[in-house]
């Protein structure tokens, strides 16, 4: 901890921002003077409510006559700042620092429903048998006009030339300099707090971006992709534009994925177990497959966790719509890309930019985990489009919560009491969304019917 307080005192903080992810990714905890920080974190002061960690998209909580996931008392947990997650705040005038703290409990065990904990106890599980995952995740989002009333359908923004996008403009280089300055302040901002960024894209969709992380260890990846979607939304509102990691935000356009590579490397020798000494697939590559293709539509409420992010998952909209593989073949919902023997990995192309980063990392290791204890072998790979075979992935988050829960393994992995809590949160949120009648209703039905 004198880490710590050695940066904040070296950077001069004023204040600091304790950073939980709740379950939707968002950043919940409290800012507060930098001595009065340091003081809390010698006595185990820095205290917020369990129920953050059951708090729903819309900022409500479930009720407490079905919630026996925390304490009903709405009971106080302690952070634990990280001192490798400690980081300057760029964008503030006042001299302010960020760092990601772990709850637990007061008699110092952690708290299990807490993402990041989730994350923690899967990469425990490969620990113990010696492997070391390695992940680099790919963050689609979209630049829109400033929507200050959400009925009204987004807008791509008006870029330097003075014009809206209106056509398809995937990789193009000039389409992305249509935002420069917003991208210089993303790229200092990332480098102020150490957030590895390294290729950027123009996507398929009208100012659809890609932002592409360089590898390393799943909580470091899945930290800097905290990180990272709050620093491009904070950018963009700098240039009165809204940065939307929503899955599906427009109608017309594709939906914003977390592809998200990985590898799994021997934790002693650091060698891919991916591959054979003869730099062929190893058995331990097929059964990682073979996992993802079993375990991973019960694992869907955290890849897609939203009733939006299943209308990214249609045909021909560059998103998977199965579980099928193949060699650098993009619609299937796993690809091998082509690659040396060291770097063999499988992209999970099932997980939404709207899935918190850290369960979309913990559900696809949980799941190559099982395959690769397990000893399950994969269906053959695909060849040509995948769009031609059934769409087997869950359809709504109704069904995928179904899966879930229904899953004996996936739930051991996970922790009993975080997938009690997922159902929890999503039944409350499918709750809310049955209540609000869309306007296409108000369209189509209203004097029709």
């Amino acid at each position: 901890m004198s880490t710590i307080a050695n940066f904040l005192k070296e950077h001069r903080i004023d204040e600091v921002e304790c950073l939980v992810p709740d379950m939707a990714g968002i950043a919940r905890g409290k800012i507060l003077p930098a001595d009065k920080f340091i003081k809390g974190m010698k006595s185990n002061g820095l205290r917020i409510p369990e129920q953050v960690f059951v708090q729903t998209v819309t900022g409500s909580y479930p009720s407490s006559d079905d919630d026996d996931v925390t304490d009903p008392a709405a009971s106080d947990v302690y952070l634990v700042p990280d001192q490798e997650t400690v980081r300057i705040v760029p964008w503030y005038e006042e001299r302010t620092a960020q760092v990601i703290c772990d709850a637990y409990y007061f008699d110092h065990r952690p708290v299990g429903i807490s993402s990041r904990q989730v994350l923690i106890n899967v990469l425990k599980l490969y620990e113990d048998k010696g492997w070391m995952p390695i992940v680099a995740p790919e963050l689609e989002f979209f630049l829109v006009d400033v929507n200050k009333d959400p009925d009204y359908p987004l807008e791509p923004p008006i870029g330097r030339s003075g014009r809206r996008e209106t056509s398809r403009q995937s990789y193009g280089v000039d389409a992305v300099n249509e935002f420069d300055p917003l991208f210089e302040d993303v790229y200092d901002y990332c480098e102020a707090q150490g957030i590895d960024i390294d290729t950027l894209t123009h996507e398929a969709g009208a100012a659809q971006m890609e932002m592409n992380f360089n590898h390393g260890g799943a909580l470091l990846l899945a930290d800097q992709a905290f990180l990272f979607k709050r620093t491009v939304r904070e950018a963009g509102l700098r240039h009165e534009v809204y940065a939307t990691f929503m899955a599906k935000p427009m109608q017309g356009e594709p939906g914003s994925s977390m592809h998200i590579h990985q590898s799994i490397l021997e934790a002693k020798s650091k060698k891919n177990i991916f591959v054979t000494k003869g730099g062929k697939d190893s058995a331990l590559f097929q059964s990682y497959i073979g996992g993802l293709q079993r375990y991973l539509p019960a694992a869907m409420p955290l890849l897609a966790p939203n009733v939006n992010s299943y209308r990214r998952l249609m045909p021909y909209t560059d998103a998977p719509i199965n579980l099928h593989w193949g060699f650098d073949n993009r619609t299937v919902g796993l690809r091998v890309p082509h690659s040396e023997p060291a770097a063999r990995r499988v992209e999970n192309r099932i997980a939404g930019a709207d899935a918190n980063p850290y369960l979309a990392m913990a559900a696809s290791l949980a799941c190559g985990y099982l395959g690769m204890t397990e000893k399950l072998k994969p269906r053959d790979p695909v060849k040509g489009s995948a769009y031609r075979l059934a769409h087997t992935l869950p359809r709504t988050l109704y069904d995928a919560l179904s899966r879930m829960n229904g899953s004996r393994s996936l739930k051991k992995v996970l922790g009993e009491s975080f997938v009690d809590a997922v159902s929890l949160v999503k039944d409350t949120e499918l709750v809310a969304y049955q209540e609000v009648i869309s306007s296409w209703e108000r369209e189509h039905l209203l004097l029709n019917v």
